[in-house]
């Protein structure tokens, strides 16, 4: 069975930073490409970055360029989500996603003071 086991989530102040980490198994890590998506309460849900199987091309929503990094190691079957200077809009829970196919149940990230 595909498992995909977000972590990392938490309640941070504005300004603030996480690092979500999303471990996967059963299933050709090197070979997927990987997203994060998000869910604020009571939206639907918005993608906010990708990166390709190789890790050479990532992609970000403009709503978190330049403050949110994708990266993976295809070594440990991860694949993480930093994310800097938080804002009370980027509250929402997380979903990893391999081939668009494939989902995590989330890690819940609230930014509040």
């Amino acid at each position: 069975e595909v498992q995909l086991v977000e972590s990392g989530g938490g309640l941070v102040q504005p300004g603030g930073s996480l690092r979500l980490s999303c471990a996967a198994s059963q299933f050709t890590f090197g070979n997927s490409d990987m997203s994060w998506v998000r869910q604020a309460p009571g939206k639907g849900p918005e993608w906010v970055s990708g990166i390709t199987f190789g890790g050479d091309t990532t992609y970000y929503s403009n709503s978190v360029k330049g403050r949110f990094t994708i990266s993976r190691d295809n070594a440990k079957n991860t694949v993480y989500l930093q994310m800097n200077s938080l804002k009370p809009e980027d509250t929402a829970v997380y979903y990893c996603n391999a081939n668009g196919a494939y989902w995590g149940k989330g890690t819940l990230v609230t930014i509040s003071s």
